[in-house]
């Protein structure tokens, strides 16, 4: 069963509010697609399994049945020396976007959760972020190494729900399969 939460920047205006009602609606797609293949993520998803298996099935997923684009390099951020290449990327109208990104061992050990938001938070064509992660990663003998989901869940959301603390990014969504 697919776990889900999302943030939403606190100050926002009719438009982001329009437009969110687009992106929330994916995100519905996408909890929908990951609940209706749990069962073969489950077969893919074990101990010593390769990355790009569960990256070839979300981007079954993400391309074919909802329309992100794969590998696509966004605008740059003036002054930062970074060519941002998420995973996929969905344009939600002229210059406006949802990065989406599928992790599995290193979401959490390695930080890539959080250079997945920062990557949301420089590129000037991208203000939403769709995070893919395990809702366990697991141990030779089948039994949970770590629960990532949560964890991840509790970090992204820190980023949102005080004016202060907030980033430029509109909404993050983070799935768990």
């Amino acid at each position: 069963m697919a776990s889900y939460e999302r943030w939403v920047r606190s100050r926002r205006t009719p438009d982001d509010d329009a437009e969110l009602e687009v992106v929330d609606g994916l995100a519905a797609r996408l909890l929908i697609e990951i609940d209706r293949t749990s069962d073969v993520i489950a077969t893919l998803h074990v101990h010593n399994a390769s990355s790009r298996v569960i990256q070839d099935h979300f981007a079954s997923l993400l391309r074919d049945d909802i329309g992100f684009g794969e590998e696509i390099v966004l605008t740059p951020q003036e002054g930062l020396v970074t060519r941002a290449r998420p995973d996929f990327f969905f344009p939600v109208a002229e210059g406006r976007g949802i990065i989406a990104e599928v992790e599995r061992g290193g979401t959490t050990t390695n930080n890539h959760d959080l250079k997945d938001l920062w990557k949301a938070h420089v590129a000037p064509d991208a203000q939403h972020l769709f995070l893919i992660v395990p809702n366990n990663n697991w141990k030779p003998d089948g039994q949970p190494r770590e629960k990532p989901f949560p964890l991840v869940a509790r970090r992204l959301g820190a980023f949102f729900g005080d004016p202060r603390r907030e980033i430029d990014v509109l909404s993050v969504h983070v799935f768990g399969y």
